[in-house]
């Protein structure tokens, strides 16, 4: 509201031919509707157009299986270009202010991001729905305390979202409890501190960035011999523009393993060449031996395919050490232990690990005996290992005991498959 206020104040003198628009998340019933009613005859008493549209949220997220938040955000900006681009509009106002950005900044560092995540909400940039709709945000550098005074001198309504104080969601815990933390007892010039990283490391991914394009373009040097931060983005690049996210674990896995399959998905793998290009194959038949495939356990769950079992595997965190209900073809294990990524692959001569229960270690062959599995089925069960060569799963065969919960479990592995 201070926003539409201050370019409506400034309208006349520049020119500007304002519209206002508003999209209802649909997720706080009543009260988003009542945000909605306020906007529009917010802009009915300035007399400016007013655009609005709602949708599911909720519904979107489910189906393509992301975050409400990263739900909420996909929908809202294709909204906005999509009105933009029907209104002949090239420019979107947005009011993110200082205290966004310091909050966008901790989020993400962590989660782990690299510079080019550290960077934040840019001034101006182009809209993630449509290249030709110009995003800008011009308080970006102010402070709420600064916007929240100038409303109140100048007598602008304005409506708060009740959910933006549910410390359910980590956003708020980082608003409400995290930086007021920070501000009192490590820096009090929190919000300049973090513009300053933001834009040192926004400065140095462009160029890393740009380097990589260019190296993409006339590469006249092998990639192996590129800098390792050239490598990840150029890795990175190619990710986006096949539509995978780019997480680490499987820009390092790609790196570091040249020529290997890489499962990101049922049935989809991806693989790097020694050129630094990625390759990505679809399987749709299995086979009785199939090649060993390794998975990266990037983000917070994923599902994959080997050789016709579909695997199904998420990260969480560990309430009160109790394990999830028991369910079929559902196991769970320590993911620290774990580790990043696995190798799935078949059975081999030798192969040995110590079932959850057991004293020591043995053979699989003599388990699958033991277990009276056919020959020729022993030849297909899928075997599970960590980066280092260690079983932890073994299909049709009990976890093993390195890789148990324990109290000291912080994260968990949830490991679901379904019968080929």
């Amino acid at each position: 509201m201070v926003l539409l206020h201050l370019l409506h104040s400034l309208s006349v003198s520049h020119r500007w031919t304002l519209s206002v628009a508003h999209f209802n998340h649909q997720l706080r019933g009543r009260s988003g509707n009542a945000d909605e009613r306020f906007v529009r005859e917010a802009a009915l008493r300035l007399k400016l157009k007013c655009f609005s549209e709602g949708a599911n949220v909720k519904a979107c997220a489910a189906k393509e299986k992301i975050s409400v938040e990263m739900a909420a955000r996909k929908l809202r900006h294709e909204f906005l270009a999509r009105t933009a681009r029907e209104q002949r509009i090239p420019t979107v106002a947005l009011a993110h202010h200082a205290d966004d950005q310091v909050e966008l900044f901790l989020l993400r560092l962590l989660r782990g991001s690299g510079e080019e995540g550290l960077a934040g909400m840019r001034w101006k940039r182009s809209s993630p729905a449509h290249p030709r709709v110009t995003l800008i945000r011009p308080l970006l550098d102010c402070p709420k305390t600064a916007l929240l005074a100038y409303a109140k001198e100048q007598g602008i309504w304005f409506r708060e979202d009740a959910s933006n104080d549910s410390l359910e969601i980590q956003r708020n815990r980082i608003r409400h409890e995290l930086v007021p933390l920070l501000q009192s007892k490590y820096q009090p010039a929190l919000l300049r501190v973090v513009a300053r990283v933001g834009e040192l490391s926004g400065a140095n991914a462009e160029f890393v960035a740009q380097a990589a394009r260019n190296w993409r373009d006339d590469p006249k040097s092998p990639f192996a011999e590129l800098h390792v931060a050239l490598q990840r983005s150029c890795l990175q690049q190619q990710l986006v523009e096949l539509g995978i996210p780019p997480h680490f674990e499987l820009i390092e896995a790609l790196r570091l393993r040249p020529g290997k399959r890489i499962s990101f998905g049922p049935r989809e793998f991806l693989s790097c060449g020694r050129d630094g290009r990625i390759k990505k194959e679809s399987v749709t038949r299995f086979q009785t031996r199939a090649p060993a495939v390794e998975v990266a356990l990037s983000g917070r769950a994923g599902k994959l395919n080997f050789n016709g079992l579909e695997i199904t595997w998420k990260l969480t965190k560990p309430t009160n050490n109790s394990l999830p209900g028991r369910r079929p073809r559902l196991e769970v294990f320590d993911a620290d232990r774990v580790g990043p990524a696995v190798l799935l692959r078949h059975w081999q001569a030798g192969d040995r690990y110590q079932p959850i229960g057991m004293p020591g270690s043995v053979k699989l062959q003599d388990l699958f005996t033991n277990a009276r599995i056919p020959r020729d089925e022993r030849q297909r069960l899928a075997v599970a290992c960590t980066g280092s060569g260690e079983v932890f799963w073994v299909e049709k065969l009990r976890i093993s005991e390195q890789f148990k919960i324990t109290p000291s479990t912080t994260r968990r592995l949830l490991w679901q498959w379904k019968p080929r």
